[in-house]
């Protein structure tokens, strides 16, 4: 079994546990940067997201946007 595999699998097995971090490393940027670059924060987490899906095998387009503002709508604010 070569890296990329062994990769794949552990990835694979801790999908939602390597989302949950990508979740608190994009509110900890948003929070350092105060809020400025949230939208690019959010897009660049939900395509890391979405990566990650079609590495493993499933891409979760169920979930909807990795965060929300105030007010409970997601990135498009609209």
């Amino acid at each position: 079994m070569g890296f990329m595999d062994r990769l794949k699998d552990k990835l694979t097995q801790n999908r939602d546990k390597v989302e949950t971090g990508m979740d608190k490393a994009a509110k900890a940027a948003d929070s350092m940067t105060k809020g400025k670059y949230r939208d690019r924060i959010e897009s660049g987490t939900d395509k890391a997201k979405g990566a990650l899906g079609r590495f493993t095998g499933g891409d979760r387009r169920d979930d909807g946007p990795s965060g929300t503002d105030e007010g409970g709508r997601g990135p498009d604010r609209g």
